[in-house]
């Protein structure tokens, strides 16, 4: 529901506790959905260092384990690069290089 994206985008970058930052990323990301990676790619561009930190490390939890998990991500957040929302495409892109950066632990046979 689009009503739901801006609090969920409050609740990724939370000023207040970071937990809150790397569960609910984390949350958005298991989805493993346009609109959860639409969020978190959002908060990649508006998010200061820290709140970066713990986003990243949302990213690998989920998408460190399957590599088949990863490149599924990475399928759809190349859509999200191409978005007119420029704060959306900007985040894309950071949220792409870190999923390109990943070394998942099992791969297919």
């Amino acid at each position: 529901m689009q009503k739901a994206v801006g609090p969920l985008l409050e609740l990724v970058l939370d000023p207040d506790d970071t937990f809150v930052t790397r569960a609910t990323a984390e949350a958005l990301l298991r989805r493993k959905d346009r609109a959860g990676l639409a969020i978190v790619a959002s908060a990649l561009a508006a998010a200061d260092s820290n709140h970066g930190d713990w986003i990243h490390t949302a990213i690998v939890d989920v998408f460190g384990i399957f590599s088949s998990d990863r490149d599924d991500a990475a399928q759809l957040v190349e859509e999200l690069v191409r978005d007119s929302d420029d704060s959306l495409s900007q985040g894309a892109r950071q949220l792409l290089g870190i999923l390109a950066e990943l070394d998942p632990v099992l791969r297919p046979a």
